[in-house]
């Protein structure tokens, strides 16, 4: 008969007084303690993956940071836990981007170590090893995809799903911030209870008052009775803001006070009315700059922000981006009654090679709009260039005028045979290259006649080769 394994805890340690303090206290705990001194931690790590790691961050030649980021660049999956007695802002937000589970400052209390590594411990074992000894979280609610960029993200929902902390979702648009806010409500103690989600820049500034507050009847004119708004039917529940940056400065005052004591009063009424509720914002903006700019108050940003989740953009997802295709291409060939089953190999690669501006959402329509337009079983490179073409805004504004003599008359024009038309990536390609001849050969100069990134030309350019090797 087996017994049951204890998970390893590695302790990178140099000080051996301080290696037998840890072994003494932690001698009970149903843990197996591993030490290493600092010279030898990477070797280590190269050989064994244990389920967390004890760093002291106190090392020579900023050694515990090199670990740090190894473990967060080869994706090992241990939890990390890192002890310090440095209490600098910007020590433990430099330590936070690279996904250590938790910052302990000394001196602390054995119990609190104690505590800390349970949680670690608990959370790891939630993990299954892969074949390679990487460990891997499973995705959580609707999302799709396994790659180390979303893995942070699953990671980082287990660590706040049951608190009681505001949560701040960023991302650009079209990552998939609701879906994030429901994932983080569903896996909390709140999930049996109501979710309710208010887009702020969906709703004009003289509604989102009364849709966030509710009204009693006659507060203002169409208020024909009253209304119970957000706050009060998510009671006991979560309420997602998303857009909040767009919020108006009055509203973001009585926003504060609302979050501070969850209390509020409704449009017209003097009646103060009391709530539970978990609070999860969102934004596809820079709040620092509406803050500097005087669009958005610092005190509410301080309060929304205790802790936050970055949604990666689709273009640094790898992988996913086919598993996501796979899928909405299933959901639709069944809603649309087709028998599309699969991609071609090179229909694969454009939409890898793709840099997916509107992200998840833009994939999902060309993907529907793939299963509209076309028959068959499979999704060809020739399908893809074609629908991808459509996304492409025309350059007209910026080709120059080919001659300023006076316009034909009608008849004239309809002497005049028509044009082959090309597709608009090819007309985009043209007038491109005509920028970049006319700078002669200079991609900056190009890129700032025609109104655009030189990172976006270059990735154009890149584009091009790909659709060109795909024929």
């Amino acid at each position: 008969m087996k017994t049951k394994q204890h998970p390893t805890v590695l302790l990178i340690e140099n000080d051996t007084s301080v290696v037998d303090w840890y072994k003494d206290y932690l001698k009970n705990e149903p843990m197996k303690l591993v030490q290493v001194d600092i010279e030898a931690a990477l070797m280590y790590l190269q050989q064994v993956i244990p389920q967390a790691v004890l760093l002291n961050l106190e090392l020579p030649n900023r050694h515990g940071m090199n670990i740090i980021k190894h473990i967060h660049q080869q994706q090992l999956g241990c939890a990390v836990i890192v002890i310090t007695t440095d209490k600098a802002v910007d020590l433990i937000v430099e330590v936070r981007r690279y996904g250590t589970f938790d910052v302990i400052q000394k001196p602390f209390k054995i119990h609190q170590l104690i505590f800390t590594l349970h949680q670690a411990l608990s959370k790891s074992s939630e993990i299954p090893p892969t074949e390679t000894g990487q460990k891997k979280v499973k995705p959580y609610s609707q999302f799709i995809g396994t790659s180390p960029a979303m893995q942070r993200v699953y990671q980082k929902i287990a660590q706040v799903a049951n608190s009681k902390a505001s949560i701040l979702i960023t991302g650009e648009t079209g990552t998939g911030k609701e879906l994030c806010a429901q994932a983080l409500h569903q896996a909390s103690q709140r999930q049996n209870k109501p979710f309710f989600a208010l887009n702020c820049a969906a709703i004009p500034d003289n509604l989102i008052e009364s849709e966030l507050f509710g009204h009693v009847k006659g507060a203002f004119t169409g208020a024909i009775q009253n209304r119970q708004g957000m706050a009060s039917l998510a009671n006991g529940g979560t309420l997602f803001l998303d857009e909040i940056g767009e919020m108006d400065l009055n509203l973001q005052c009585k926003l504060l006070r609302f979050v501070e004591t969850g209390t509020f009063y409704k449009l017209g009424s003097s009646q103060l009315e009391t709530v539970d509720i978990r609070f999860i914002w969102a934004t596809n903006r820079q709040l620092h700059s509406a803050i500097k700019a005087g669009r958005f108050r610092q005190d509410l940003y301080y309060r929304l922000k205790v802790s936050s989740i970055f949604l990666p953009p689709l273009r640094h997802r790898g992988q996913d981006i086919l598993r996501l295709a796979i899928r909405f291409l299933k959901q639709y060939a069944q809603l649309e009654e087709k028998s599309f089953k699969s991609f071609s190999r090179e229909a694969e690669k454009i939409l890898l090679n793709y840099d997916w501006p509107g992200n998840v959402r833009q994939l999902q329509n060309v993907i529907h709009n793939l299963v509209l337009s076309h028959y068959g079983e499979t999704i060809t490179a020739d399908m893809v260039q074609c629908t991808l073409a459509e996304e492409i805004e025309p350059l007209c504004d910026i080709i120059p005028p080919q001659s300023q003599d006076k316009p034909l008359a009608t008849a004239e024009v309809a002497k005049t045979p028509p044009k082959t038309i090309l597709p608009l990536w090819q007309v985009e390609k043209t007038a491109i290259l005509e920028a970049i001849e006319f700078c002669n050969g200079s991609v900056v100069q190009a890129a700032k006649l025609l109104g655009i990134g030189k990172t976006t030309l270059y990735r154009k350019q890149q584009n091009w080769k790909l659709i060109k090797s795909s024929l």
